[in-house]
């Protein structure tokens, strides 16, 4: 499907929107964080541009609304580098609810959240079961994905990743790799404890300089290839008979 026939909310018009939600188009919401460290080698919007690129394709499939990034959130383990930012928990579980309700009472039968955080995940789920249209709200969460985990498994050469490293930097390679100085790529952190990461006292836990946590110098262009398309293919077994209904 060609992406004339989606919209895109916030360079429409409200006719325009309206038109859309009478054609009873899917609406999907993409989140991803603008200002959360993503070591010194990747950009501060790095989740941001994963889930604004991944809803470009699908746009392109599908007839669909696509709705601005909720580009705000629950991060709490990087706000010890400067960029980054995190609200509380609790003011991101409202706000997701008031920005679904927004979006719910004109009439929108199907809201597709398309996240690419981790911290996130449960936030999000508090708010959809305070929704009084949660049946017609799907969460996806594009790294646990089938398709995404089993590509992972097969390409990823780090001992233990999780942020800014191998796989992440590899997908950024793939999207736009002048976004990406691989010339100040660092290994990371390994051995990684539950809590923030903690950018100024080696005598505390999770002490990480760079803000990564694995191995970004084993990231390329092939494997973040392999990875979106991965992550494309779970997505679209998901959307699809969502579209169709």
């Amino acid at each position: 499907m060609n992406r004339d026939h989606s919209i895109f909310a916030e360079t429409s018009t409200w006719p325009k929107i309206q038109q859309a939600i009478n054609r009873n188009l899917t609406c999907i919401i993409p989140v991803g964080a603008s200002c959360k460290e993503h070591g010194p080698h990747l950009p501060l919007n790095t989740d941001y541009i994963q889930s604004a690129w991944l809803c470009e394709q699908l746009a392109r499939r599908f007839p669909l609304i696509v709705w601005p990034t909720i580009s705000f959130g629950y991060y709490p383990a990087f706000v010890d580098y400067p960029g980054s930012w995190s609200i509380s928990e609790e003011t991101f579980i409202q706000c997701v609810h008031d920005i679904i309700e927004s979006i719910a009472r004109h009439g929108n039968n199907r809201i597709i959240l398309i996240n690419t955080g981790i911290s996130t995940i449960k936030p999000i789920e508090q708010s959809l079961l305070q929704s009084a249209h949660c049946q017609r709200i799907k969460l996806i969460n594009v790294y646990s994905g089938e398709h995404t985990q089993k590509t992972i498994e097969k390409i990823e050469e780090q001992r233990q990743g999780g942020h800014a490293d191998e796989i992440e930097t590899s997908i950024m390679l793939a999207i736009d790799e002048s976004l990406v100085d691989m010339s100040l790529a660092r290994e990371g952190l390994q051995n990684i404890n539950d809590g923030p990461l903690n950018l100024h006292d080696p005598d505390k836990p999770n002490y990480c300089p760079t803000g990564s946590m694995g191995n970004p110098m084993l990231a390329s262009q092939e494997k973040g290839t392999k990875i979106l398309e991965a992550m494309l293919d779970d997505l679209i077994e998901i959307i699809e008979p969502i579209t169709q209904q």
